[in-house]
């Protein structure tokens, strides 16, 4: 299968803050990737090195096979880009930048495109500058929708959308990729929006290291234990057997990708003894126990 995303060794660096180092991780045509971790681990900045609007200390990256920082312009056409903060020429009109946008995609669907902005139930003369920031938001993804890119690249959709319009936007989603020839790499901060959307995810922790997993995979292995502190004085700390520890009040939550024997028994050989409980988690519950609360 071919691979539409190469990031490999990849190094960046703001000032002496390293944000990545010896990155690497391939994205598969056809797939729909979630990139998730905690603010200021580097998502947005590694979409501009992906877009080639910065430059990494070293390493490579590919888009469609092209060097990322020389993209031709038919590749950057097959390329849907959604940043953080939406964006528009707020100066024209709805239909204004329909016809703007339309000269610079061959694959151009307006139908697609006013599908979704006739929802807002505004004249196409509206100025989009007089639009709130959730109506603006909703214009730039009917943009992206019809540039019918093979790739989508979105930088946290959600921004200013409420529950209904981004329930719509992932339907929108769901069928854009139901033929399996589109790709998608989505970061979101409404993580429950990928639980049933996503098949692949790759956890970002800062200084560069990755976990990617299918999430199928991910939500079978990963799991949550708790027990009471005042049965066992010792709390564990994370180790090769247990990848986090949360403490809320008397109840310790334990994170591991291994079975709650195997946890158990870990514990043991450490002199604490404690009975665990297996608690069950959404996708937000497993993002935060394997990332920390902070």
């Amino acid at each position: 299968m071919e691979n539409v995303i190469e990031v490999e060794n990849l190094a960046h660096r703001y000032g002496k803050r390293s944000i990545y180092e010896d990155l690497s991780f391939s994205v598969p045509a056809g797939k729909i990737f979630g990139l998730l971790g905690k603010n200021g681990v580097g998502k947005t900045t590694l979409i501009k090195i992906l877009m080639g609007f910065m430059r990494p200390a070293s390493g490579r990256c590919r888009v469609f096979g092209e060097n990322s920082h020389n993209l031709s312009p038919a590749t950057r056409a097959r390329i849907g880009l959604l940043f953080e903060g939406h964006l528009a020429y707020d100066f024209m009109t709805i239909a204004q930048i329909e016809r703007f946008y339309a000269a610079f995609y061959p694959q151009w669907d307006r139908r697609v495109y006013y599908d979704l902005v006739d929802r807002l139930g505004l004249e196409k003369d509206h100025m989009i500058r007089n639009m709130s920031c959730g109506q603006r938001s909703q214009v730039v993804l009917g943009l992206i929708f019809a540039q019918m890119p093979d790739l989508m690249i979105l930088d946290d959709y959600s921004m200013g959308l409420d529950a209904g319009y981004r329930r719509l936007f992932l339907d929108y989603l769901r069928e854009y990729t139901s033929d399996g020839a589109k790709t998608v790499f989505i970061t979101s901060h409404v993580v429950l929006d990928l639980e049933q959307l996503v098949d692949e995810v790759i956890f970002l922790e800062r200084g560069g290291a990755i976990h990617q997993t299918s999430l199928s995979d991910f939500r079978t292995r990963f799991k949550q234990y708790q027990f009471r502190k005042n049965g066992c004085p010792n709390i564990p700390e994370k180790d090769h057997v247990i990848r986090n520890v949360e403490i809320f009040g008397d109840t310790v939550s334990l994170y591991s990708f291994q079975s709650r024997e195997t946890v158990e028994a870990h514990m043991q050989s450490m002199g604490m003894a404690a009975e665990l409980t297996r608690v069950e988690m959404n996708l937000e519950d497993a993002f935060v126990g394997f990332t920390g609360r902070y």
